[in-house]
């Protein structure tokens, strides 16, 4: 039953993710959190962290993570050709029409009218994980943390994968911290 729900829920991630990795991460979120529940919504935040690490695209690293982390290699594989293989098919059978879907007014219209939509769900899911940043962090530290990642983003323009690397970094020890000022508060007291 699982392979069948991998190949259901990867392949509907596939199919209607128009736009590349960013705008399919929240469909694929969907699906595995809330649809058949394979992770629970903290899992899926990390296993996002770590795919925007490595190289590649992120959908198919998402897509393997969760099915191996389902059914081991083999769901990993199914998983995989589950996300691309309805976009390989499409981007085979549409290359014929190209020039003539190029020129429509009515393609044109369809992708701006997709885009405020990519644009409203990636929006949604910034705004829950900036909850539980703020939950995790405190307010003051979740902006804090917030305004020098897009400094060394945008203006020391240092790439994204170092940036999510070194906040994951301080994300394993943040508790243990966390809990020395406790316990150094405590000893003042």
């Amino acid at each position: 039953m699982i392979y069948k729900e991998l190949i259901i829920g990867l392949m509907r991630s596939g199919i209607f993710g128009f736009g590349g990795g960013p705008s399919v991460i929240p469909l694929i979120r969907h699906e595995a959190v809330n649809r058949f529940k394979w992770v629970t919504n903290d899992e899926f935040g990390e296993i996002l962290a770590i795919a925007n690490t490595l190289p590649g695209p992120i959908a198919t690293k998402m897509a393997a993570y969760l099915g191996y982390k389902n059914k081991g290699t083999l769901g990993a594989i199914v998983a995989v050709l589950a996300h691309i293989l309805p976009t390989c098919l499409a981007m085979v059978l549409l290359i014929t029409f190209v020039n003539v879907l190029s020129n429509s007014a009515i393609v044109t219209g369809m992708i701006s009218a997709v885009l405020p939509v990519i644009a409203v769900m990636l929006g949604v899911m910034a705004y829950e994980f900036g909850e539980k940043a703020v939950k995790g962090l405190g307010i003051y530290f979740g902006i804090l943390l917030t305004i020098v990642c897009l400094v060394l983003i945008q203006t020391i323009s240092i790439h994204p994968a170092i940036v999510i690397l070194v906040f994951l970094t301080y994300g394993a020890f943040h508790f243990k911290i966390k809990a020395k000022v406790k316990n150094k508060q405590r000893g003042v007291e």
